[in-house]
């Protein structure tokens, strides 16, 4: 009854709010890079040190205020404070040395970079799977789509308790897959953007961070549609296996709407 009730509670809706994940995360970085970088007269044009520094600021200090408002590490948020740590030490790297032969290898340290959030996000479902609260159960096996009381009772009578398992594991390792397509959707976006990047161009920072806007928000969508889409498979997956293991009906796996 008290994961229930924490489940409804207004905090734990603001804590799960994807819109505003978004809105920090992707949406204000991408304005930023995309329109601040400039060394112009527009009271909007910061330069590309200033824009770096407040795109990069802005999820950082939401992923610190998350963390003191709601005294819990949210998994996703904290991958995504690293990342966006990762970006500033990569930029300070890039911006510190003007010698071209370094910017060439901004294709190849973004790509990494990009490479390694969905990797190490991937890596987290399969590391917590033994654990009390694996981290697939919260995302796609959660006793708000499936009716967990339900289905462990019909699986221990039937004694089929090994097959979930299996199926549960799976599931788990399919879900893995997309976030290893994410990674190498993300390091191909990143050579996509950044390999034509002259190294030698007068305004390299104000193109580079506009790259750099490019990339985030393509990423976005370069994590989340595989994502989706193994998603939607693993569910339906999910609900044909346990209709098999339990002898129960769509109706009775899932919970009542």
């Amino acid at each position: 009854m008290t994961d229930s009730k924490e489940a409804h509670s207004p905090a734990a809706k603001k804590q799960d709010n994807p819109l505003t994940d978004i809105i920090v995360n992707v949406i204000l970085p991408v304005l930023i890079l995309s329109h601040c970088s400039k060394d112009g007269e527009k009271a909007w044009h910061l330069g590309p040190y200033v824009a770096m520094g407040l795109a990069i600021a802005i999820p950082l200090a939401y992923g610190v205020w998350h963390f003191v408002q709601h005294k819990k590490l949210n998994t996703f948020s904290a991958v995504g404070v690293f990342n966006v740590l990762l970006t500033g030490l990569i930029t300070i790297y890039l911006f510190s040395d003007n010698d071209p032969g370094t910017r060439k290898n901004a294709p190849l340290l973004f790509g990494i970079k990009e490479a390694v959030q969905p990797l190490i996000l991937g890596s987290l479902f399969l590391i917590t799977h033994r654990s009390t609260t694996p981290l697939f159960n919260a995302f796609v096996y959660n006793n708000a789509i499936f009716d967990h009381g339900r289905i462990n009772q019909k699986v221990k009578e039937n004694g089929k308790e090994t097959e979930l398992e299996k199926l549960l594991w799976s599931s788990t390792v399919l879900f893995f897959g997309s976030f290893c397509l994410s990674a190498a959707m993300n390091l191909g976006l990143a050579y996509y953007f950044l390999n034509d990047l002259d190294p030698t161009a007068e305004n390299w920072k104000e193109l580079y961070n506009k790259d750099v806007g490019r990339i985030t928000g393509w990423g976005f969508l370069v994590i989340g549609v595989p994502l989706l889409v193994v998603g939607g498979f693993i569910l339906a997956r999910m609900i044909k296996g346990l209709k098999t293991l339990t002898g129960l009906e769509t109706d009775k796996i899932l919970q009542a709407r």
